[in-house]
């Protein structure tokens, strides 16, 4: 598959860049967009009677069509923020405020914490109960039926990850949300770990609400939400009393960030171009290799399942002997930048029990990846276990 590191300027420096789960690189289109929105008078406010304002609400409208397409989702239902976190922050304050005591929240210890906290916080001031379904230790792997044994009567929202931000693994959502709806109750999905690399069609997935970080797939930084339009005009969101009534712009409080709007659009057109089955075909050519050559290393421990299907490819591993930071450190001094730590999936590291040994470090794979970049990593990490 052809290399596309040609259209990421920021990876021209000599660096093997595999930070991409925590924020990839911006593709060049997202980034000449937002230069020429700051730079041809487009720049201003929405809502008014002059060329540059009508500009300004015609490119929110095809930011919207243009997501839309790439997730298989009514335009209607799309609303920019600044990033995952602070939406889902917004969401669950407004859904927490419909929330009664005994009514329960159901969400994975699989999960970011931008997924976990401000979920338990809604239920904590609602006086409801949040309970957090565990995964398969021995595989990364979360069974359905963890889930759905949570699910009763009570439950009012089922919050879950399109795939692991840590250990890669992206679990079968389908049976989960239809037993959700079969008590009535709503179904939150966090993509953020999933959209850089799967196709997501949610027309056919069949959920409530889901949100991305448009920064992990070659944009600049925002978020994204998708909400039923219904639902989302429905729910007491706390916004100034100017604000909009109905509609997506509800949940965009304040003044929306048409620049990274701007470069969210062309990054989605970037995707609908390239076909994100065909990046996944792409990714997977790279990390096969990545993940064979850990798996060979003696001492080198893979957590999560350790094969392509079912997963993303981002690799969680220890060295033994090693911290994860030393091990991280080692691959920055040859210019290879991972993570390391817990990269806030608390709750996995915790379940893992690798919370007091500094977690993980953590490689994935971007579409700027090439094959050079997998053998350096492996080279220092064969080094560092040796």
């Amino acid at each position: 598959m052809r290399s596309l590191r040609h259209r990421f300027p920021g990876v021209s420096d000599g660096w093997a860049r595999f930070d991409g789960p925590a924020g990839t690189q911006v593709v060049d289109s997202a980034i000449t967009a937002m230069s020429n929105w700051l730079s041809d008078g487009s720049n201003g406010c929405g809502g008014g009677h002059f060329d540059a304002a009508h500009r300004a609400d015609e490119l929110v409208d095809r930011a919207r069509a243009a997501v839309g397409r790439l997730f298989g989702a009514d335009p209607a239902g799309i609303a920019f923020g600044p990033n995952m976190t602070s939406i889902t922050f917004a969401i669950s304050r407004a859904i927490g405020a419909t929330l009664r005591d005994g009514d329960r929240i159901v969400g994975t210890r699989l999960d970011h914490d931008a997924n976990i906290t401000p979920w338990r916080r809604a239920a904590d001031q609602a006086g409801a109960e949040h309970v957090l379904a565990p995964f398969d230790a021995a595989t990364g792997e979360l069974p359905p039926q963890n889930v759905i044994a949570l699910i009763d009567e009570r439950t009012k929202w089922v919050t879950l990850p399109g795939a692991s931000n840590l250990l890669g693994t992206a679990p079968d959502l389908g049976s989960i949300i239809e037993a959700a709806h079969a008590v009535g109750a709503r179904v939150f999905i966090d993509a953020v770990a999933l959209a850089p690399h799967h196709r997501i069609d949610i027309s056919d997935l069949g959920c409530d609400a889901l949100v991305t970080s448009p920064y992990k797939w070659y944009a600049p930084h925002a978020g994204m939400l998708w909400m039923e339009p219904e639902l989302l005009d429905e729910l007491p969101v706390f916004k100034v009393r100017p604000s909009y009534d109905k509609g997506p712009r509800r949940f965009e409080t304040g003044m929306p960030n048409y620049e990274a709007i701007a470069g969210v659009e062309a990054a989605a057109r970037f995707l609908l171009e390239e076909g994100l089955d065909r990046i996944q075909v792409a990714e997977n050519e790279l990390f096969a290799p990545l993940l064979a050559g850990l798996q060979a290393i003696a001492g080198v421990t893979v957590w999560g399942v350790q094969n392509l299907v079912g997963r993303t490819p981002t690799a969680a591993f220890t060295v033994a002997g090693r911290t994860p930071a030393e091990v991280s450190q080692a691959l920055a001094a040859e210019r290879v930048a991972v993570w390391d730590g817990h990269n806030y999936a608390v709750e996995v590291v915790d379940q893992l029990g690798l919370a007091d040994n500094g977690g993980v470090v953590r490689a994935g794979i971007s579409r700027y990846i090439e094959p050079d970049d997998v053998q350096r990593l492996l080279r220092v990490v064969e080094r560092m276990a040796g």
